[in-house]
């Protein structure tokens, strides 16, 4: 019997979900098959098969969340192509932590849905000490508040026990299945609110906005490509913001060349491919290379490699709708630069109110590494080269 594991599916992803299986218990599979299609933070991506032999058991069910390195399938012997280390199976199994000690064995570890995770961190219980009544063990919300012996409230209504709970916690105790859907957080939106989260710990985050006058400008769209060229003058006039910031050595690293992260929504979430070197682009290398990656971002195909290393990003949020706002900067990356919805304003111009056309601007900045004034005279720079006629 040979068990295969989850791989590492791109730069150190702790997890990825089952999206389909490609084969069933009893198939015969060969070397390099399509096995399975997983959905990580990233990409849809299909595992081919390590081995040639028979399948015997199938470890999880679309919709199961997979840690990396933990048993993904079962063959009967065969010819092993690729493989990762063996190892007890416990050791992928999420553990508990309960007052600064590590539990060990079967009985220390607990399987939760999200919700019943985020509840039973909210009433202080050892998920350890939960009897999950779901399938294989999975500990439900119903088990939490059966273990904590408090009953479902009822609009709203305090713990009955004087336990704090969350607000949404206990919103979400007190819903029946005709109120609504637990829809946890998966893929591209895990990674959202991973990324997020890292933002609002370690980035000292500030936000200067302005107006760019794109009045004189003569052809209408290819906003994106008017932003990469600006951000590209302004990185020459003020190179600070396009840089990397090392929280542990307190330095920043002032990066020779641009790699641009743009933000793609899609139905999925968002995505933010990079664009490399946009500085040696030519326009119509730009129009190629930005219509490649939002194809690929759409159709959840990003590359690894096309997702990190970014050293400045841009959020072009006015093509659905908004003005102004704080774009969140993700380490290490230190800025990133928000476009908001263009529109006719009423401007003076020689004593004349006259209607111009205007694009609003908001550039965040990581406060511990970037001064006030390296921020303005970035976005300076940007709106004078936006103000440029065509």
């Amino acid at each position: 019997m040979s068990t295969f594991r989850l791989p590492d599916l791109g730069e150190g992803l702790a997890e990825a979900e089952i999206v389909e299986w490609h084969v069933k218990v009893g198939d015969h599979v060969r070397v390099d098959q399509p096995m399975v299609s997983v959905e990580t933070a990233k990409a849809v991506v299909e595992v081919p098969a390590p081995f040639s032999g028979v399948v015997t058991a199938l470890r999880g069910a679309p919709g199961d969340i997979v840690p990396t390195g933990a048993p993904l399938i079962e063959f009967d012997s065969g010819t092993v192509v690729g493989s990762m280390p063996a190892t007890s199976e416990e050791e992928f199994v999420e553990s508990v932590t309960v007052g600064g000690t590590r539990s060990h064995g079967n009985n220390g570890r607990g399987r939760a849905v999200p919700a019943a995770r985020a509840l039973a961190k909210g009433l202080g219980v050892d998920l350890a000490t939960v009897q999950g009544g779901g399938r294989a063990g999975l500990i439900t919300l119903d088990d939490v508040l059966q273990h904590a012996n408090i009953p479902a409230a009822a609009n709203g209504a305090p713990a009955t026990n004087g336990i704090s709970i969350s607000p949404a916690a206990r919103a979400i105790a007190a819903a029946g299945p005709a109120d609504g859907t637990v829809e946890p957080l998966r893929g591209v939106r895990r990674a959202m609110a991973q990324s997020m989260s890292q933002s609002r710990d370690q980035v000292a985050g500030a936000t200067v906005c302005d107006d760019a006058d794109i009045h004189h400008w003569t052809q209408r769209g290819d906003y994106m490509l008017r932003l990469m060229r600006a951000m590209t003058c302004a990185w020459r006039a003020e190179p600070a913001l396009n840089a990397w910031y090392d929280s542990v050595t307190q330095s920043r690293f002032l990066v020779a060349h641009i790699d641009l992260a743009i933000a793609v929504d899609t139905p999925g979430g968002l995505i933010v491919p990079v664009v490399r070197n946009i500085e040696d682009k030519s326009p119509d290398e730009l129009r190629a290379a930005i219509a490649l990656q939002k194809e690929a971002a759409h159709r959840r195909s990003t590359p690894a490699e096309d997702l990190r290393d970014f050293t400045l990003m841009l959020s072009n949020f006015g093509t659905l709708a908004g003005r102004y706002g704080i774009p969140l900067v993700v380490p290490p990356a230190v800025a990133i630069l928000g476009a908001g919805k263009v529109r006719e304003d009423a401007v003076v111009v020689a004593g004349v109110v006259q209607a111009h056309r205007r694009m609003p601007l908001s550039l965040s900045f990581d406060h511990r590494c970037i001064t006030g004034g390296e921020a303005c005279r970035f976005l300076a720079a940007v709106i004078a080269d936006l103000e440029k006629a065509d």
